[in-house]
């Protein structure tokens, strides 16, 4: 079954059950996606790599307002909750995210692939692993653990 799919009928469920949250963020990233769709300068099919890059664009946001959320104490509690749920929500869409260990080990496997010595060749370094890895890796984890291992 499709994200389409899966998403169309989540969200009939949530409507007959009435499930705000859920329904509230299917219906975000369907917006999202109608965005995308109708963007200038958009020339292909909506497809699951294309639903993946919206929801994964979207969880990335959500995360950072979680972030934001946190600073306010109290205050912020429930909407953080309702962020941390969309966040969950949408991590059922995208492909298992890599562990801490294996990302490093996946770095420096590619250091060594591609003779990189220098910390500032970070980048060329995180484009070749986001190119084989995208969505299960976040790009700042990697110049992050690629800077730690290059300046040791």
């Amino acid at each position: 079954m499709s994200i389409q799919e899966d998403l169309d009928s989540a969200l009939k469920d949530a409507l007959k059950g009435k499930d705000a949250p859920t329904s509230g963020v299917i219906r975000m990233l369907k917006s999202r996606l109608q965005e995308r769709v109708t963007a200038k300068g958009f020339s292909g099919e909506v497809n699951d790599d294309l639903w993946r890059d919206v929801i994964s664009a979207y969880r990335k946001q959500m995360k950072k307002a979680v972030a934001e959320y946190e600073k306010l104490g109290e205050k912020g509690d429930e909407q953080r909750a309702q962020i941390e749920f969309e966040v969950g929500f949408c991590d059922r869409f995208l492909p298992q995210q890599m562990g801490e260990d294996e990302l490093r080990t996946l770095v420096a496997a590619r250091i060594e692939e591609l003779g990189v010595e220098d910390p500032r060749q970070a980048g060329k370094l995180v484009g070749a692993v986001m190119k084989t890895h995208k969505g299960q890796v976040e790009a700042a984890d990697v110049k992050r653990i690629a800077e730690e291992l290059l300046a040791g």
